[in-house]
Formats: structure tokens, C-alpha cells, sequence
């Protein structure tokens, strides 16, 4: 049976695909993903901005970089997702340094010696420092970190993160502050979204937070009686 050119083309279209394939299974249990899992899942505790949210941002930054045909290095992604908020939380956090700026300066310290391809951390750096909503980040990973993140404070999530963060002894913040804390990110959460597919999102993910206002609004005597 002669093999003609066509086959010839189409067989090497499929070897490279699973080259392709082989390479990212490979790429995905990376042994230092589990050590930098395993550490965000022991040290980074906390209702808003722990593991959880971490999980969610790297769930989501995939998922709108795939909705919008943009590819990832997924390297750089995972670490950044699962590491970007360690300076929020003891013992990493310095007071009166911003959580950002300090995790991209001290994640090599979680990242040296488990396996992590360390040509990456400046990009990884990247993500880090420029993912809060406030921030103007440049390279693929760090927009989409930056619009998981902003998304994570929108919605039904965004409503949970924030009432968990209430004192239940009185002290800050109290139920008040956390319904105006939901109600600034309504405000300024938005517009700092910059993906195609990650603007999509804004619009839902408002109107399942403004309802749930509306909801309490209507129930507490106009946030009277919080």
C-alpha cells in the first residue's frame, strides 16, 4: 500500500499532537505543583484571600484565557495563583507594605528547590505584583490572574468572601462595613476588568451581588437594622 503525501501529513499532525498532549500531562503533575499546593493548603488559611480563592483564581484565569484563544504558560499561572496573596497572611504579611509587593518579592523563597522551573519567577513576579484590581498588569498570565481576581470579589463569591471577614465579637468589620465593602467593589471592580472574557462576566456577576443587596435591603429596613 503506497502512503501518500496527504497520510503522510496527517500522521504527522497527529504525532505532534500527542507529543503535544504527553508534554502538558507531564507539565500538570510536575512534582513542585503539589509541593506549592500542599504548602498554600497548610499556611495559606483564611475566608477571603486563602487556599480556596487560590484554587478559584487558577481555575478561572484558565478558563477565560481559553475562552479568549490566548495560551497560558501554565507554569507561571499555577504559581502565581496558588502564591499571590501568601503576604496577606502571618507570617508573611509586613505592615505597611503592600500584600502584592511583598509576595512577588518572597515567593522565590516557597518556589527555590521544589522542582520549579526558575527561569519563570520574574514572571511569575509579575503576575503577583500586578494582580489586584487596582493594578495595570502587561504579560497573559498577569491579566489573567488580575481579572480572576477582580471576578472573585464579584457575585455570590464576592458577597460570601466579604461577610466572612466579619467580626463575630463586634470588633472591625462589622456587618455594616462589610455590605459597604460589597458595595465599593460594585463600584470599582468593574471597569479594571480587561479580557474580552473576563469583561463577559462583570455583568452577571454584578447583578447576582446588587441583588443580594436589594434582598437585604428590603429585609433589614433599608440596612437599618444590620
Amino acid at each position: 500500500m503506497r502512503t501518500t503525501p496527504l497520510a503522510l501529513g496527517i500522521l504527522a499532525l497527529l504525532v505532534i499532537g500527542l507529543v503535544g498532549a504527553d508534554s502538558a500531562c507531564a507539565q500538570a503533575s510536575a512534582p513542585w505543583r503539589k509541593t506549592v499546593q500542599e504548602f498554600a493548603a497548610k499556611n495559606l488559611r483564611h475566608p477571603a484571600w486563602g487556599y480556596s480563592h487560590s484554587m478559584r483564581d487558577y481555575a478561572l484565569a484558565a478558563e477565560l484565557a481559553k475562552a479568549d484563544h490566548v495560551t497560558l504558560d501554565d507554569d507561571v499561572l499555577f504559581a502565581a495563583a496558588y502564591l499571590h496573596d501568601m503576604a496577606a497572611v502571618a507570617p508573611w504579611a509586613k505592615k505597611d507594605v503592600d500584600h502584592a509587593d511583598e509576595a512577588a518579592r518572597i515567593v522565590d523563597s516557597v518556589l527555590k528547590g521544589t522542582g520549579f522551573p526558575m527561569t519563570k519567577l520574574d514572571a511569575v513576579r509579575d503576575a503577583i505584583r500586578t494582580h489586584m484590581f487596582q493594578r495595570d498588569p502587561v504579560k497573559p498570565e498577569a491579566v489573567y490572574l488580575h481579572d480572576a481576581d477582580a471576578l472573585d470579589w464579584l457575585g455570590a463569591i464576592g458577597v460570601a468572601r466579604i461577610v466572612a471577614l466579619v467580626d463575630p465579637n463586634g470588633g472591625a468589620p462589622d456587618l455594616p462595613a462589610a455590605i459597604k465593602m460589597i458595595k465599593d467593589n460594585l463600584a470599582q471592580v468593574p471597569s479594571r476588568v480587561i479580557s474580552p472574557a473576563g469583561r463577559a462576566r462583570v455583568a452577571p456577576r454584578t447583578k447576582e451581588a446588587q441583588a443580594f443587596l436589594d434582598a437585604l435591603g428590603r429585609e433589614s429596613d433599608g440596612m437599618r437594622s444590620l
